[in-house]
């Protein structure tokens, strides 16, 4: 198993409030964290900064390749609740911090089960064949009004408030969060990112470009390819298979 990533500023903004890291823990179990901070002058980078620390450190210490699957579950998801108390208690400890927080995807393959924990509108999608699939679904006011059939996706692409969310670390003092799990097989490419690309690449393009490049070329190709639609945003997208 192998996980490649990358996190660019982008085009437009002038600080990369974007956060990532990895680890691979055996041959048949690695795990990913992507978190997009908003906030304050200096809250957003801190609040994303924060929860990549608190999930990367408490997963490396506290997993266990004898760990079922619901512990496993459980295990993530206790983690990034107490990555979100963490983020909330700074915030109320700091007025320049007041308001910070920030999204997450917290993913993890062991053997042939993908575990995701996941929390605002970064994404986290899964290629099988010619085949994509969103496995996250946006905690956002946009998605809430697809819901409810107010608008259509392609009307939400562009729609004005894309970028209001509805939930995220650190903003309460607990979170509900979204746990997905899915299978994963030999030739399955997982993709993790910010909605700095997920705004700015199409999934076509996303299947061609990991069906046609491996490695940090393809994160490489896959961060080139948002900022030809535009690099409005932080741009960071993580890679396994």
């Amino acid at each position: 198993m192998e996980i490649f990533s990358k996190s660019d500023i982008g085009l437009v903004r002038t600080q990369n409030q974007d956060d990532c890291r990895f680890g691979v823990i055996s041959p048949s179990c690695a795990w990913v964290v992507v978190c997009d901070g908003m906030g304050g002058a200096n809250g957003g980078n801190i609040a994303s900064a924060s929860a990549v620390e608190y999930i990367s450190k408490e997963i490396e210490k506290m997993y266990s390749d004898e760990l079922s699957k619901n512990e496993l579950s459980t295990l993530m998801t206790e983690i990034v609740s107490q990555a979100n108390k963490a983020i909330f208690d700074m915030a109320q400890n700091d007025v320049e911090l007041t308001g910070m927080g920030t999204t997450c995807e917290f993913v993890l393959v062991k053997d042939t089960t993908v575990h995701v924990v996941h929390v605002g509108d970064s994404r986290t999608y899964a290629i099988r064949g010619g085949k994509i699939k969103q496995l996250t679904e946006d905690h956002s006011v946009v998605q809430e009004m697809v819901r409810r059939g107010e608008i259509t996706a392609e009307q939400a692409q562009n729609h004005p408030n894309k970028n209001f969310i509805t939930r995220a670390l650190g903003i309460k003092p607990s979170v509900h969060l979204d746990y997905i799990e899915t299978n994963f097989i030999y030739g399955d490419v997982l993709l993790v990112c910010s909605d700095g690309f997920s705004n700015c690449v199409t999934t076509g393009d996303m299947v061609k470009i990991c069906h046609e490049n491996r490695g940090e070329g393809l994160t490489d190709t896959l961060v080139e390819k948002a900022k030809e639609g535009g690099g409005t945003d932080n741009i960071t997208v993580a890679v396994v298979y």
